[in-house]
């Protein structure tokens, strides 16, 4: 990602602010009021997309099923394959958590 140093420690400023947040319910109200509603539908929408490509839906099917275009699929179903992937990270701790 290209960014000013300015910009560079405000992304580390924001990350850390993240981290301390201790409630899914904190969060979404921190995001709704950081992002624009159509930036929360994306980010949404972006790990839906995440999501079942983890369960194994074809790219075709979530473009037909949620109306994304298959650009966007493919970006996701990428970064989710790259080494050390942050979003594969996240996923398996996500689901790590829901089975506990």
């Amino acid at each position: 990602m290209e960014c000013n140093k300015n910009t560079k420690k405000c992304l580390k400023e924001l990350c850390t602010a993240l981290t301390l947040i201790d409630t899914p319910k904190k969060m979404q109200e921190f995001l709704e009021c950081l992002l624009t509603e159509a930036e929360v539908i994306d980010i949404a929408n972006r790990w839906l997309l995440v999501r079942e490509i983890d369960r194994g839906t074809t790219q075709r099917e979530i473009a037909k099923n949620y109306n994304m275009s298959l650009c966007k699929i493919t970006r996701g179903s990428r970064e989710l394959k790259k080494d050390g992937s942050a979003f594969k990270k996240v996923l398996e701790e996500f689901k790590a958590s829901q089975s506990e």
